[in-house]
């Protein structure tokens, strides 16, 4: 499978996807930010009581640690900005990462590690329900990010990326995507990167509802998420 995967990939390095492509249909583009927006204010009001409780449980695990963690993110075309999330590791994470790195669980140019010693208790049930992605909402309102689209990479994770890969920041990153709600723990990085071209291949309104309604019910019902 893994070797059918490979052949695909080298296979498609010569019919690259390109911005026009990709940014053709203008009516889906509108009626997409539009969605965003509404989406975003909708969700950024009706779960403000939740924002309060993580907040308040985040402060009283560590209160001298921040309550929102700030990361920059790389996005469409290339384009740095900040993504915000609940902080649901150690103040120091990012310190910290440098000596984890060789226990990383997953292939490519990211890092996961299931039982990340960085992580703090309230931390752990943030990640497995995706609430510390809730503050994203607000980067959807600034138009940073969709409410659906490829999971924002790192600039380290960019700065591995093949030609083939970048692909997947022709669009603008999203909260939910694909991979998000296709058991994404149990997926490498090749994996990710041609589910992300899938959705770009054939998103629309009505894929991008339909993978809200299932980043909403991963929500609900909590996956292995970490």
């Amino acid at each position: 499978m893994k070797a059918v995967a490979v052949e695909q990939r080298v296979s498609s390095a010569d019919h690259l996807l390109t911005a026009d492509q990709v940014n053709a249909d203008l009516n889906y583009l509108r009626m997409k930010r539009l969605t965003d927006i509404i989406g975003s204010l909708i969700g950024l009001i009706l779960l403000s009581p939740i924002f309060l409780i993580v907040a308040i449980l985040i402060k009283i695990e560590d209160p001298k640690g921040p309550i929102f963690f700030k990361q920059i993110r790389i996005g469409k075309d290339e384009t740095q900005f900040h993504m915000y999330k609940f902080r649901s590791m150690v103040s120091d994470a990012e310190e910290r990462l440098k000596d984890l790195l060789a226990l990383n669980e997953v292939s490519g140019a990211m890092f996961k590690m299931k039982e990340d010693p960085r992580i703090t208790r309230i931390g752990k049930f943030i990640r497995k329900t995706s609430i510390d992605e809730l503050p994203q909402l607000w980067n959807v309102l600034r138009g940073d990010m969709s409410l659906v689209g490829p999971r924002p990479p790192l600039l380290r994770e960019v700065e591995e990326y093949t030609k083939y890969d970048k692909q997947r920041l022709l669009v603008t990153p999203g909260c939910a995507g694909l991979w998000q709600v296709s058991g994404r723990n149990n997926l490498g990085f090749n994996e990710m990167v041609e589910l992300d071209l899938k959705y770009i291949n054939e998103r629309s309104l009505i894929y991008d509802i339909k993978i809200i309604i299932r980043t909403i019910m991963i929500m609900i019902i909590p996956n292995n998420a970490y």
